[in-house]
């Protein structure tokens, strides 16, 4: 298995820095840098950076508004994180970022896209709107600072 560089750390950065900002820390979803690190030191993981002025890209971007994290398995994606800063919200942003993974993983042959969301994400919204469909519940998955359960709800968006 060939040696794989370390993403660019200001890359890393922006992840972080998108991820403490658009993550609420009440439900535990970030990850911790050596988390992301790790993730992409693999040939099967995937991010994307987005611009505030909507420009896309896996790298080369000052300033981030936003990315997402995914992972290929044989045919199938998975997208691991998906974030928009709050002051970036309500632009078209995440729509833009969403659209792109999905055009992406289909360019690649992937027949299938998965994510995992607690109940009542926010972000189901835009999933729905971009065709993902409930396929699954992993209840009390997520546990609160306070030591509530939260369901888990998986999702599946089937490319054609």
């Amino acid at each position: 298995m060939p040696d794989f560089a370390p993403p660019p750390l200001d890359d890393v950065d922006r992840i972080m820095a998108i991820m403490a900002c658009a993550f609420p820390p009440e439900f535990g979803e970030a990850w911790n840098r050596r988390q992301i690190i790790d993730s992409l030191l693999l040939d099967t993981v995937h991010y994307a950076l987005i611009a505030p002025d909507g420009t896309i890209a896996p790298d080369r971007i000052d300033c981030a508004a936003g990315f997402y994290l995914s992972r290929s398995v044989l045919d199938e994606e998975e997208l691991l994180l998906f974030a928009i800063a709050p002051e970036w919200r309500r632009r078209g942003l995440g729509h833009a970022l969403l659209i792109q993974f999905i055009t992406r993983t289909r360019q690649s042959g992937k027949k299938r896209l998965f994510l995992e969301m607690r109940h009542n994400n926010p972000a189901g919204v835009l999933y729905a709107a971009h065709g993902f469909r409930p396929i699954g519940l992993r209840p009390r998955y997520y546990r609160t600072l306070n030591g509530d359960r939260i369901d888990a709800i998986t999702q599946e968006l089937v490319i054609e």
